[in-house]
């Protein structure tokens, strides 16, 4: 099983930047998972913005976050980045990281294990 940590949420202004993070905790390793982000607005649903394969060879991402976020890893630190640039209001939302094995996909339902989320707002 692995355990998923996300840090560096907060409170933005609009246009500003801020990177995620998402650890490996316990010492488990994430480096042969690959990994998604995900966003999720109070009563919506769980929303794809973002996936890299273990070995960060492929990544994909959504069309609202496309040239904005770029997702990255470092595997000899188990952790995933997400670095978000030119943030707008409409970002604000908590965000959550997945692994999963068998090649990356924006389905929420095919990801196995999930970090506790990190809010991320975004003021106009």
């Amino acid at each position: 099983q692995v355990q998923l940590v996300e840090s560096g949420g907060g409170l933005v202004q609009a246009g500003g930047s801020l990177r995620l993070s998402c650890a490996a905790a316990s010492g488990r390793t994430s480096s042969s998972y690959d990994m998604g982000w995900f966003r999720q607005a109070p009563g919506k649903e769980r929303l794809f913005v973002a996936a890299i394969t273990w070995s960060g060879g492929s990544t994909l991402y959504a069309d609202s976050v496309k040239g904005r976020f770029t997702i990255s890893r470092d595997n000899a630190k188990n952790t995933v980045f997400l670095q978000m640039n030119s943030l707008k209001p409409e970002d604000t939302s908590a965000y959550y990281c997945a692994a999963r094995r068998g090649g990356v996909s924006i389905v929420a339902g095919a990801y196995d294990y999930w970090g506790q989320g990190i809010q991320v707002t975004v003021s106009s």
